[in-house]
């Protein structure tokens, strides 16, 4: 058993309380393994932006906030321009394909959210790989890890998911036809507005 892969699932599904400190020996006994193993998950996923430290040791579920949100889309935004402007050229016809192999597991109804975090950093992924700037390409990495938290309202209340697979298309066609200065516009406004709505949503129930 995926310990992280676990806690990860039961985060999104609500099904561990926010704002509440997770004990290693609750944790034990709810997955059936010994403290060392969760204890290890806990410390990767406070570094993947999961978990949020409380206390002296302890780490908590964070109360998902708009100006987190909002921060993310920041970032992502800018960073994911850049990455994509310097891959561009070097996008092969095998990243593309890569790429649609995720866009139609995507559309695939029975997946779970953590598989859909996945698929859509797998798409995205495809397309910034070639820019071969591994420092850039982490940091990314890791905000989309940290923006997996949120899609269930994407694929939830917000209904974004068909707008976020339509963008996904529009974005493979204009690498294929090469007009970089479209598929970098597309790309902030697929990341921005999905932010701004999710940040409008959240600031709703504060």
């Amino acid at each position: 058993m995926d310990i992280c892969q676990k806690i990860k699932d039961d985060i999104l599904n609500n099904q561990l309380p926010k704002g509440v400190p997770l004990r290693q020996k609750v944790l034990s006994t709810r997955y059936g393994v010994s403290r060392i193993p969760v204890r290890d998950a806990l410390l990767s996923l406070k570094n993947e932006g999961w978990l949020v430290p409380n206390g002296k040791a302890g780490v908590m579920v964070p109360n998902l906030n708009w100006q987190e949100a909002e921060d993310l889309s920041f970032m992502r935004a800018e960073l994911e321009c850049q990455l994509l402007s310097l891959a561009f050229d070097r996008i092969t016809e095998n990243d593309i394909l890569s790429a649609r192999l995720s866009l139609v597991e995507l559309n695939g109804n029975n997946l779970t959210l953590i598989r859909r975090g996945e698929l859509n950093w797998r798409f995205h992924d495809s397309l910034y790989r070639a820019a071969n700037r591994p420092v850039l390409h982490s940091t990314v990495e890791r905000l989309n890890q940290q923006a997996v938290r949120y899609l269930g309202f994407q694929y939830g209340p917000l209904a974004y998911r068909q707008t976020s697979q339509d963008q996904h298309e529009m974005l493979l066609q204009f690498i294929e036809s090469k007009n970089k200065n479209a598929a970098l516009v597309l790309l902030r406004q697929h990341i921005e507005d999905a932010g701004n709505l999710l940040a409008s949503y959240l600031k709703e129930r504060v």
